[in-house]
């Protein structure tokens, strides 16, 4: 690219960081403009045509899933606010709201638990405390940093994370367990899951070595990422607490639409059962009552 355009991005990068979105966001947000500039030869942002945008979205809808297209969109508009032309922002594909979640991407409880004992059985011990605080919390990968030594001291923590601050409660068996894991390491004090130099794992680190428990667990990929045991987490809570408005608050969702998706009915049959209400009366019933 010229260097034209890598100035532009470094400024849109900078604008993106003063509006407080997280590291993961910046990084996306600039690839995937990266992708608008390169598909249009280069140029500036007040060089594009509302029609170009159209055409690129159009380019979009051909090339990747609808969900995938729209986050480039979302990307592409926040792009074209910050440079002056918002005039030329395009609205993202509509979506039929989903009533059950795809089987093949969701991770059931029993697979969780094989892809925890795989980490116990090759040694991992800190990504198999790693997978049992997300999956007992719903915490992200960013916020990993605020489970502290010092947080566990009150069975609390509070993270602060997009703008936002919120207190989650760690479960008895989680604070002991993590407790048992720092005294065993020798963590003392600070974030209780860092790399070798010191530094907060984050979703990079975490991802890869997820993957490696794939074969081991006898868990397809696909299902294997680290954002999956947030979704897991929420399902596991509204199952047992059916509130959705106390797991917006401790995910940290702005709107409890996006906790909708999250708890969505995985399986066709699941979601059949549901819709059994005991409404239809049988041939002769009524006969045989009277």
């Amino acid at each position: 690219m010229k260097k034209a355009e890598d100035r532009s991005l470094e400024k849109f990068a900078q604008y993106l960081k003063n509006s407080e979105k997280s590291r993961n966001t910046v990084e996306k947000y600039v690839r995937d403009v990266k992708k608008f500039l390169i598909y249009c030869e280069g140029g500036s942002a007040q060089s594009f045509s509302r029609s170009q945008i159209i055409e690129y979205k159009e380019y979009l809808g051909r090339s990747y899933k609808v969900a995938s297209a729209n986050s480039m969109i979302i990307a592409l508009n926040a792009y074209l606010r910050f440079a002056g032309q918002p005039e030329c922002c395009v609205r993202t594909f509509r979506v039929q709201k989903q009533i059950f979640r795809d089987a093949d991407r969701e991770m059931s409880r029993e697979e969780y638990r094989r892809l925890v004992r795989e980490a116990q059985k090759t040694g991992n011990d800190r990504l198999s405390h790693i997978l049992q605080t997300i999956g007992s919390t719903g915490i992200r990968i960013s916020e990993l940093s605020f489970i502290t030594v010092e947080a566990l001291k009150n069975s609390m923590v509070t993270i602060r994370c997009k703008g936002k601050a919120r207190v989650i409660v760690l479960p008895r068996s989680l604070n002991l367990l993590l407790k048992d894991y720092c005294r065993r390491m020798n963590i003392r004090k600070g974030s209780i899951f860092v790399t070798k130099s010191g530094r907060p794992m984050d979703r990079r680190n975490i991802w890869q070595e997820m993957k490696g428990l794939c074969e081991g667990a006898g868990v397809t990929a696909g299902k294997v990422f680290p954002h999956n045991l947030r979704h897991l987490f929420a399902r596991c809570y509204y199952e047992k607490e059916r509130d959705l408005v106390r797991l917006a608050d401790y995910l940290g969702h702005s709107s409890v639409e996006t906790t909708r998706r999250y708890t969505m009915i995985t399986s066709m049959e699941a979601y059949l059962k549901q819709l059994e209400l005991g409404m239809l009366i049988a041939p002769g019933e009524a006969s045989m009552r009277s």
